[in-house]
């Protein structure tokens, strides 16, 4: 594990050059979930959630915390809010499977929900 300067994303000791463009692997502040971007992309990032890099899925969800809320709250508050939400989601699905993803919990539910009956209308 390396840290950046003073940014606290967490990258893997792999770099890779992927036709002629550096790549590195970072992984979700959030949610674990590790991706192969490019340094300046993880940068731009990180500046973007107080140095903490995050995913597409959980800054897209950080970013629809900001909308959804009643009142004004700023990037880190409503990162804050999604990181609360995402333990208490793990915390409560942890009987179920330690290992699962939230992506695969996702998934089980919307199967679920297209195989039941629905009423006629």
């Amino acid at each position: 594990m390396a840290i950046l300067g003073s940014e606290s994303h967490t990258l893997t000791s792999t770099v890779k050059i992927v036709n002629q463009v550096e790549v590195e692997c970072v992984k979700c502040y959030s949610c674990g979930f590790t991706e192969e971007c490019t340094p300046a992309y993880i940068s731009k990032v990180c500046q973007r959630y107080q140095g903490k890099w995050l995913c597409g899925l959980c800054a897209e969800a950080v970013k629809d915390e900001v909308v959804r809320s009643k009142r004004r709250i700023t990037i880190e508050e409503a990162l804050n809010r999604h990181i609360n939400f995402y333990k208490e989601f793990r915390s409560s699905s942890a009987r179920l499977n330690k290992t699962e993803p939230p992506i695969v919990a996702m998934s089980k539910i919307l199967r679920r929900s297209l195989d039941s009956p629905r009423p006629h209308l």
